[in-house]
């Protein structure tokens, strides 16, 4: 099911930082396209340890202006808190910043977009990969 409402995770921007065909063309066809806050976060950490440091901060700052970047809020923190045990209880732990992102996935209703394989571990977050 394709709702076309879409959040990415950091590793799929990085690929559209990286122009990769496949996923500037499934941008084209989605509806709407949302952020993380935590993805941005993780951006920015990656500036700061680039070697170009004021041209990276350029383009994330361009990216961020251009799109829709949704933060984590109190309702977020539950979504987090429910997935962190359901995971736990299952032994299969996730990166924080990974839990938190499928909490905002999840909070909003939109299909988390992401390479990282060990999303098919939330059950309740529909995860596609690009």
């Amino acid at each position: 099911m394709m709702s076309g409402r879409y959040l990415l995770d950091t590793n799929i921007i990085i690929a559209l930082f990286a122009t990769e065909a496949a996923v500037i063309q499934q941008l084209r066809e989605a509806s709407e396209v949302f952020i993380p806050s935590v993805a941005v976060g993780e951006l920015y950490y990656g500036v700061y340890k680039s070697r170009h440091i004021n041209e990276n901060l350029e383009r994330i700052t361009e990216f961020v202006a251009r799109n829709v970047v949704l933060g984590c809020d109190a309702q977020t923190a539950r979504s987090y808190g429910a997935l962190k045990e359901g995971l736990r209880r299952k032994g299969r732990p996730l990166p924080e910043n990974d839990v938190w992102i499928a909490a905002l996935a999840k909070q909003h209703g939109l299909v988390l977009v992401s390479r990282d394989g060990h999303f098919a571990e939330v059950t309740d977050v529909e995860v596609e990969v690009w």
